[in-house]
């Protein structure tokens, strides 16, 4: 079962492009890469798959490292495998490339003397590999990024499709009807519990058992953790687990270091920047928030860090499920935090896949007076805070005395409520926060 992804509108348009490039996917395991490319090759006349990670193609990176010329690997893959590799009418598709280093490097040379053939790698731990590569194809190679499933397409796997195409159209000016409303809240808390691994989502709607989705959820966890052996010439398997496991307890604060007293502070950035490279965790990163772009004024001693899928998260912490799909609010469940890293994810998943943004916040510190918004985002030309409420109230004295100190126009609220407005606050409820990139 294939579940159509927002990234199938890229890949078409990328198909049909005069200058095109090869493209790379990249993002974390088991988000639905490969799958994605497999159901664009439907459309080729001829298909050809390559996984550097399975021993079946131990001859296809013998010959990338053989040869660095286009032609010369197009025939003799064509060769062994049977398959006839013609530009324009076939997709030669690269998967796991991070295991071929010289399959890496070749993707230029298929810009500069083969362009019209289709080509496309992908790759999950894709960024330790890339650091290998002193001068990596700029210029001549296209990226995109993909992320587990958005709530918008959780809510088409599951043919909501009209109610997806509300979601995606409304603004704060847009009420929903009631009905509307708790319908997007329903699903929404279907969606915390399944997250977007695709695995887990074809289950859901397959048997729609939030129970079996646990079982998958579970499963997947441990893949994580034995992913974490593939790391183990640059930080120890141990070292990592108990970052990962730190990152999940802290989700929602400030990430403090000393909270993880087997381990030194360089070990334990070490072990988040090997994290954030797979893809396994997103930081929000403290920002002053005086000009554009945001990222020029950060300060990373203070961070907060998010796990890349929500039901991964619940999972993890083997929170309530009856809870959550009873709850008026998520006050009572882990504190709010299955809230913020909702947003977060969504926010990520909501940037262009093609330019993958940072996720920002602020806060501000002194004796007696301390203050934090949740994110920061650029929209437009604008600086906009965003407070996540867990609930449908909530104070806003932070929201209000960073539009004060910055100057800026209006702020966001993203809750359990409806869509909205009052004073110079924008309501977006907690399901449509993607919208506030737009």
């Amino acid at each position: 079962m294939y579940i159509k992804r927002q990234i199938d509108n890229e890949l078409a348009s990328w198909k049909t492009a005069k200058n095109r490039k090869p493209l790379l996917l990249r993002g974390a395991r088991q988000v639905g890469k490969s799958s994605s490319v497999r159901e664009l090759g439907k459309i080729f006349e001829n298909f050809v798959e390559i996984n550097f990670e399975h021993k079946d193609f131990k001859t296809a990176k013998e010959i990338f490292e053989k040869h660095s010329s286009p032609k010369l690997i197009c025939e003799e893959l064509s060769a062994i495998f049977g398959v006839k590799i013609v530009a324009g009418e076939t997709l030669l598709f690269l998967d796991e490339i991070q295991n071929c280093i010289p399959a890496i490097s070749a993707l230029r040379y298929f810009y500069e003397e083969m362009q019209e053939l289709h080509v496309v790698a992908a790759g999950s731990l894709l960024e330790f590999a890339l650091q290998q590569i002193p001068s990596f194809g700029v210029g001549r190679i296209r990226s995109l990024w993909m992320y587990p499933l958005s709530f918008n397409e959780f809510l088409r796997a599951n043919d909501f499709e009209v109610l997806a195409d509300k979601v995606q159209q409304a603004t704060s000016e847009t009420e929903f009807s009631e009905a509307m409303h708790k319908k997007c809240v329903e699903q929404l808390k279907h969606f915390l519990l399944v997250g977007g691994m695709p695995e887990v989502v074809a289950e859901y709607v397959n048997s729609g058992s939030l129970l079996d989705c646990q079982q998958i959820l579970d499963d997947l966890t441990n893949t994580l953790y034995d992913d974490f052996a593939k790391y183990k010439e640059k930080v120890s398997v141990l070292r990592l687990r108990e970052v990962f496991n730190a990152v999940i307890q802290q989700t929602g604060g400030k990430f403090v270091l000393s909270n993880i007293q087997e381990l030194n502070h360089l070990q334990i950035k070490e072990c988040l920047e090997m994290l954030e490279m797979a893809g396994l965790i997103y930081p929000v990163t403290h920002t002053s928030a005086n000009g554009l772009p945001l990222g020029a004024e950060i300060n990373t001693k203070y961070r907060k860090f998010m796990l890349f899928d929500v039901g991964i998260y619940q999972r993890y912490l083997k929170l309530d499920i009856a809870q959550i799909l009873n709850a008026d609010n998520f006050d009572n469940i882990n504190k709010g935090a299955l809230a913020e890293l909702f947003a977060a994810t969504e926010l990520k998943k909501s940037t262009p896949a093609n330019s993958p943004s940072d996720l920002y916040y602020w806060r501000r510190e002194r004796d007696g007076s301390s203050a934090e918004v949740d994110f920061v985002i650029q929209r437009g030309e604008n600086i906009v805070p965003v407070e996540v409420k867990s609930g449908t109230k909530g104070s806003m004295q932070s929201m209000f005395l960073f539009l004060k100190e910055k100057n800026r126009k209006y702020g966001i609220r993203t809750s359990l409520e409806n869509f909205g407005k009052f004073d110079n606050i924008q309501i977006y409820p907690l399901y449509a926060i993607g919208n506030a990139i737009k």
